[in-house]
């Protein structure tokens, strides 16, 4: 059998849970993974033949991808905002709407030199590691409660070659954070409603961690207001805040940072339309 008959064969396979278009993404990320082939290599050795060792091998993630687990996870990387990084189910796949969140604060702060940063509820450092390429003058600090995210996220950026300071530290009763140091100050905290679970896909919700998805109904804003609370002590006046949120909620936050005393509170709409992110700036 050929490589490319092989190729097909899988993704009749994936058929049932994926659309043609995902499996044939998967079938290229999956080679080039495993063989270091380009999409140019995949074709020009499509005729061939399969090894064993690469049925053996393909056959092993197509069970697992048709368990819904994320092609992530099986692989270990992901690519995200030029970087390549670890991921394991003690973090969150970065997403492409994190992304964007990067790119604002890169508009805002690109040219700016002395900058002191902080990312609250890190995971997998994505965040922190970005800016921290971008902003080449920042000193980066991340936070998460998670011992293991912290481990991904230290990994991730030594190999990224970035200087990042990780801290172990409880978005809601932070102790370590110093008063009045940072210029930029980010998270993606857990925002989505316990009850929204029944609305996911089975690839996020059996295998992400819940601890970084979901907050209780009756308090969706649970984090944003420790974050908001502790932001107002561990910022410089006229330092900026940066929140991914749930769009559900972006009137009650807005109003809930402006009554904390933040200014020129803003919602930004993401790449879909949907009010994806929240800015504001600490009262001078």
């Amino acid at each position: 059998m050929t490589i490319s008959q092989y190729t097909r064969q899988c993704m009749q396979q994936l058929a049932p849970v994926y659309e043609e278009s995902e499996s044939r993404w998967l079938m290229r990320i999956i080679l080039e993974h495993i063989k270091g082939w380009s999409q140019t290599d995949i074709m020009l050795n499509s005729d061939r033949e399969a090894d064993p060792e690469l049925i053996t091998a393909i056959d092993t993630i197509i069970g697992r991808l048709l368990r819904h687990e994320p092609i992530q996870y099986i692989l270990g990387t992901t690519y995200w905002h030029g970087l390549t990084l670890k991921v394991t189910p003690a973090v969150l796949i970065p997403r492409e709407e994190t992304s964007e969140l990067v790119d604002i604060i890169e508009r805002d702060y690109r040219d700016i030199p002395d900058l002191h940063a902080l990312d609250i509820c890190t995971g997998s450092g994505c965040i922190a590691i970005a800016l921290a390429r971008s902003l080449p003058f920042a000193a980066v600090t991340a936070t998460d409660i998670s011992a293991e995210a912290l481990e991904v996220a230290r990994d991730n950026a030594a190999a990224c070659k970035t200087k990042v300071s990780f801290i172990i530290e409880d978005a809601l009763q932070p102790t370590s954070l110093p008063d009045s140091t940072f210029d930029i100050i980010v998270s993606n905290p857990p925002y989505i409603a316990q009850s929204e679970d029944k609305l996911m896909e089975a690839n996020v919700l059996d295998y992400e961690p819940h601890g970084a998805l979901f907050v209780p109904d009756d308090n969706p804003l649970l984090f944003y207001r420790s974050i908001s609370a502790n932001a107002l002590k561990a910022g410089r006046p006229g330092s900026r805040l940066y929140l991914e949120i749930n769009p559900l909620y972006r009137s009650q936050l807005c109003a809930m940072l402006e009554a904390d005393g933040w200014t020129d509170v803003q919602s930004v709409k993401d790449i879909h339309g949907k009010d994806r992110f929240v800015t504001a700036i600490h009262p001078s």
